[in-house]
């Protein structure tokens, strides 16, 4: 009841932007808490880890650009990380589709076949992943990483499109029929595009785990050659010895590109994580 008056209500809402403001000082002091100390040599680190750096140098950063080779590393991970995403899109996309829209005689079993793959970790089969890269020869290269990725993020994918997919109005369908377009047309001019929240959802969901991943690269790549920034990473960590400051740095410039994959994708990825379908 007294939520219901003026000065409950201004209350009420002060005590929920106290409460988000808390959460965001929590979420939000480890990042900046890692951004001032990749300004900090070691030595500085270990005298004041939590204050501000003595100096504000982009030393740091441009001795983990050319000791680490980091502009190379950062190649790979855009490169095996995009296409992983676009070969994901690709293949999800028309499946969830398929499975949301359609009614065949193998629908239950192919969800159940999706669902089954999110609830088995994919490292169960390491072994047998590991020697089918190999007879196929894919070992140090991109491709192992980036169908291992694909493959791994098709259930989750499949399973939020289908749902994005499936709480769309069939008159759309309908209405496309009517104008001539044919069902591949209908897909990807009419109900793909109304999807972009679930196909934004997928896009962050998946490349985050695969930008930071650190165990499958380690598995197939063997040469500097294709090595992402996680594995090109542990440069700096010697036997008796870890350059914090390079390791906080190229931290720092790891975080940059998830950064601006957020931003792009804040507004579709919040809708689809809100709304969860586009109502027609």
């Amino acid at each position: 009841m007294a939520a219901s008056t003026p000065t409950g209500r201004v209350t009420a809402r002060v005590v929920i932007y106290l409460v988000l403001g808390l959460m965001a000082a929590v979420f939000l002091y480890p990042v900046v808490l890692m951004v001032l100390t990749a300004f900090k040599s070691t030595p500085e680190i270990f005298r004041n880890p939590f204050g501000p750096p003595e100096s504000w140098s982009l030393d740091t950063f441009r001795r983990v650009w050319e000791r680490a080779n980091f502009g190379l590393y950062l190649r790979n991970s855009l490169l095996i990380t995009g296409a992983s995403a676009i070969l994901l899109l690709a293949t999800a996309a028309p499946a969830a589709y398929a499975l949301a829209r359609y009614t065949f005689k193998l629908r239950g079993a192919l969800f159940l076949f999706f669902l089954a793959g999110i609830m088995i970790p994919i490292r169960l089969g390491i072994l047998p992943l590991y020697l089918l890269m190999r007879d196929l020869n894919l070992l140090d290269t991109p491709f192992a990483l980036i169908l291992t990725y694909t493959a791994s993020g098709m259930p989750m994918s499949v399973f939020l499109l289908s749902v994005f997919f499936r709480n769309l109005p069939r008159e759309l369908e309908d209405a496309a029929r009517i104008d001539g377009c044919t069902e591949a047309q209908t897909f990807w001019r009419i109900m793909l595009p109304l999807v972009r929240p679930g196909l934004a959802t997928v896009v962050i969901v998946n490349v985050v785990p695969w930008w930071n991943d650190f165990f499958f690269p380690l598995l197939f790549l063997t040469s500097d050659t294709w090595k992402t920034i996680p594995l090109g990473m542990q440069i700096f960590f010697g036997q008796h010895l870890v350059d914090w400051s390079l390791v906080f740095s190229g931290m720092v410039l790891a975080s940059l590109p998830l950064l601006i994959i957020y931003l792009i994708m804040s507004r579709q990825f919040i809708a689809g994580l809100t709304a969860g379908a586009v109502k027609g």
